[in-house]
């Protein structure tokens, strides 16, 4: 029995609308998405199509990532959330296939996921591979050992850096220019741990093994030395509270107003 699937079902409405009005473009949304029988197929399509190279043909890729996906249902879950935290969450996309197709945030945080269960079935030399490709493609650099949860929306994502040991909970939204990094020279645990619903604004660094709590926002352009409690809105170089997000998880709001409420 065939499994009705009706995000798939939307985005190959969506396409077939496009190619009804740009006849143009056609052959593109044929073989992005019209050609496959499922919403798997064609995500695994799309992203080999973005990180093959001279040495390491598309086809090699897309077998790598049909074999995570197949093995990790989880992978194609969190991408299905994904897709909509950015058609929730950003005005500019208006289509569902858009993230898959165009936004190079949403491309390397898939393939991100990919590397990451690279590096959990031990084969790092590959894991680090993807993230190699995936910096020079994407200007996005995640380390395949870092841990990040669904619902992320990576809007614009130039400039992105993710440590190792970092940990980014679900529903957060991370804008561009972004580092979650580590300070010194230490070992271990030396990135940072973001909360659920944060939402992390244009160029804010968040440095070392500090906590930032559930439901709270950092300010554009703001250096995170010291833990964040949840609920709270930070700014500022040393980044200091400013007030309280009047949403419970600012990241699917998008509000980038750092006046809020009263803390």
């Amino acid at each position: 029995m065939t499994v009705k699937d009706p995000l798939w079902e939307t985005i190959c409405a969506e396409a077939r609308e496009v190619v009804s009005r740009e006849p143009m473009m056609s052959g593109f949304f044929d073989r992005a998405i019209l050609q496959h029988q499922s919403f798997q197929q064609a995500l695994c399509y799309n992203l080999s199509q973005q990180l093959h190279s001279t040495v390491v043909a598309a086809e090699i890729v897309a077998e790598v990532i049909d074999q995570a996906m197949q093995s990790d249902a989880s992978i194609c879950d969190a991408a299905r959330s994904d897709i909509n935290a950015c058609y929730d969450r950003d005005p500019a996309c208006d289509t569902h296939f858009m993230p898959i197709l165009y936004f190079k945030g949403f491309q390397a945080l898939q393939l991100y996921r990919v590397a990451h269960w690279l590096w959990l079935q031990n084969r790092d030399v590959l894991a680090l591979y993807f993230q190699s490709q995936m910096s020079e493609q994407f200007t996005v650099d995640i380390h395949p050992a870092a841990k990040l949860g669904c619902g992320i929306m990576i809007d614009h994502a130039t400039g992105l850096v993710i440590g190792e040991t970092a940990v980014v909970g679900d529903n957060v939204s991370i804008l561009h220019s972004v580092t979650l990094g580590g300070s010194g020279c230490v070992r271990g645990s030396r990135h940072p741990k973001i909360g659920n619903g944060v939402m992390i604004s244009t160029g804010a660094k968040i440095l070392g093994n500090v906590t930032v709590g559930e439901g709270a926002k950092i300010g554009a352009g703001s250096l995170v030395l010291e833990s964040v409690p949840a609920h709270v809105t930070v700014a500022g170089v040393p980044a200091k509270i400013v007030g309280a997000p009047k949403e419970p998880q600012p990241a699917l709001e998008m509000n980038q107003d750092l006046s809020d409420n009263s803390p």
